[in-house]
């Protein structure tokens, strides 16, 4: 008796462990689907400027990537802006990235090199173009920027673009009619505090945290551009994916505005090309969707990437991996 008690013991003991075993592995099913592993690799995403969104974004989709994909190694590379981004993908030489809708149409339009490889992974959110002067600006329309000192972003951003075609929806040659300087939003704000441009455009989500700081220490209001949409529509082109929107009240609190502004919005985009990885995609669509209370908690805009409309992706035709994404979580 005293011997088989210990056989007894060891026998309930493998039996015990083998279910833990059987447990354990009924649990890596669950979370992970027979026969999926997670993709690896190395992939480049083209962001944005130093003190931008794009910029902001790319670096918390990195850490959020690193838990949900352990074997994947993004490099950020930062750049000017949505147009700079749309040609370093399609040429191969990011891999994915975010740009505005307005010039992922520009650069297909003009058949530039890599267009027709072009595809999306989400809609994310959208970017409000921010016309800002001194509180005590004459500036009170685009068109009343006649002969002054504007910023209107670097070659190659999306921002350049935009102000761009604003000042001309306007009346304006941006070339002649106004003294444009090739800032950013990190030169831009600090530029206008000092007295030496008297506005600034800038395209970004709700609230673009270097805008909300210059509200906090310097007199500052956002220019209303409402009246410009229906100029922009009837010019067609790439110029059809801005819409009229508003900036609530609220989006600056040190600005002390009383009422909303209305302004132009455009959608911005996950981008990628045929050439990334169908697995690969579907699960960095997914780690964008999970993610969204992560990142959204320290860029405000991304609160807004919804489930819902990530998938509307015009101009670009849904990637196949994205695509697979959206149907696994199809109710």
């Amino acid at each position: 008796m005293s011997q088989a008690l210990p056989r007894i013991s060891r026998r309930r003991a493998l039996q015990g462990s083998a279910a833990a075993l059987v447990v354990f592995g009924l649990l890596l099913w669950w979370l992970l689907p027979l026969g999926e592993t997670s993709p690896g690799g190395r992939v480049v995403f083209s962001t944005g400027l130093q003190s931008g969104v794009y910029q902001r974004y790319g670096q918390l989709l990195q850490t959020a990537a690193a838990d949900d994909l352990p074997d994947l190694d993004i490099e950020l590379k930062q750049s000017e802006g949505s147009q700079t981004n749309v040609a370093r993908v399609a040429t191969g030489e990011a891999d994915y990235t975010i740009a505005a809708a307005d010039a992922v149409e520009k650069y297909r339009l003009e058949r530039r090199p890599g267009w027709e490889r072009l595809r999306g992974c989400a809609r994310l959110y959208d970017d409000y173009v921010q016309l800002v002067v001194e509180r005590d600006s004459p500036v009170q329309r685009a068109a009343d920027l006649r002969g002054k000192r504007i910023a209107i972003g670097q070659e190659g951003s999306g921002v350049r673009l935009i102000a761009e075609r604003v000042l001309r929806a306007a009346g304006l040659d941006p070339e002649k009619d106004v003294e444009a300087e090739p800032s950013g939003i990190n030169k831009a704000p600090q530029q206008l505090e000092n007295g030496e441009i008297d506005a600034f455009f800038w395209s970004g989500g709700l609230p673009t945290t270097i805008v909300r700081e210059l509200s906090e220490r310097a007199d500052i209001r956002l220019v209303r551009l409402d009246d410009l949409v229906q100029e922009l529509h009837l010019r067609g082109g790439a110029s059809s994916y801005y819409r009229a929107a508003v900036m609530p009240a609220d989006a600056y609190p040190g600005m002390g505005e009383s009422a909303a502004v209305p302004t132009i919005a455009v959608a911005n985009l996950l981008v990628t090309t045929d050439r990334a990885d169908e697995a690969l995609t579907e699960r960095l669509t997914r780690t964008v969707i999970d993610s969204r209370d992560h990142i959204g908690s320290k860029v405000h805009a991304a609160q807004l990437v919804d489930l819902r409309t990530a998938i509307y992706t015009d101009p670009l035709n849904l990637h196949d991996g994205a695509r697979r994404y959206y149907r696994s979580v199809k109710p």
